[in-house]
């Protein structure tokens, strides 16, 4: 999902330590709804190859396009395409909600990525994870942090997310997704974006961001409303990531803020 910027070893050092954690239990009624999916089981990458370093491609240990990341879905699976529930507050205390975002936290951290939406481990509830450390954010070219205005953030936890855009600031950089492996897109988001919902205690919460979190934030509500990047994305500019740094073809927009 970045522009320009190629993963490094780590990424590859970090595949075999992918094994998913033990499956949210399929084929249950959620909200009254039964639901069931397909997990991928085999090793990869996901939102944060891309996000490691080096110049725009793949290499270093990059996905491709045939690469998967354990314990998400992929795209396809009906999960990922129709609006997830509106999680009960009452609900949120519960050891199956509970469940849920310890899994999320694990799929995402050990994929590595930098957001995950409840859809992705084929639970369709409104609940989305994200995270952006210091060590992940090393890891690429200082031109890129600025541009895409990129700061770490602590953990957050957001059920019932519900997003505000803050101004008309846009953007035009490269996503990728864990549920759409191996590949990048530009998508154009909005540079301030506030989120207000429940953290995982049931409280409420409310974030006000903007510059690369904003867009992950956008990204991860997009699936809560059965959307993926490439619905939204630039389609000439859709590439497997070891064509990043070609250049863009004639008449795409050019990446950066506008």
């Amino acid at each position: 999902m970045v522009s320009h910027i190629r993963p490094l070893s780590l990424t590859a050092a970090a595949a075999p330590l992918c094994a998913p954690p033990a499956p949210f239990p399929t084929g249950r009624s959620v909200g009254g709804r039964r639901w069931r999916s397909v997990r991928a089981s085999a090793g990869g990458g996901g939102w944060l190859s891309g996000l490691l370093g080096g110049k725009g491609g793949g290499g270093g240990g990059a996905p491709t396009a045939m690469t998967v990341t354990p314990g998400t879905v992929k795209a396809g699976d009906p999960v990922l395409h129709e609006p997830a529930q509106y999680v009960a507050p009452e609900d949120v205390p519960s050891e199956k909600v509970q469940s849920v975002i310890d899994q999320m936290i694990a799929v995402m951290r050990k994929a590595p990525g930098v957001g995950l939406a409840a859809p992705q481990i084929g639970v369709p509830l409104k609940i989305i994870v994200l995270e952006d450390t210091q060590e992940y954010i090393s890891y690429a070219p200082k031109k890129d942090i600025d541009a895409q205005d990129r700061r770490p953030f602590d953990l957050l936890v957001i059920i019932n997310p519900k997003l505000k855009k803050t101004s008309k600031r846009t953007a035009l950089f490269y996503e990728g997704c864990l549920s759409v492996d191996g590949y990048r897109a530009v998508v154009e988001r909005h540079l301030d974006v506030e989120v207000s919902g429940l953290d995982r205690n049931g409280c409420p919460v409310k974030v006000e961001a903007s510059g690369w979190q904003a867009r992950i934030l956008q990204h991860e509500c997009d699936h809560l409303e059965g959307t993926l990047y490439v619905d939204k994305m630039v389609p000439r500019t859709f590439r497997v990531v070891d064509n990043l740094d070609l250049p863009l073809a004639t008449g795409c927009p050019p990446l950066g803020a506008r």
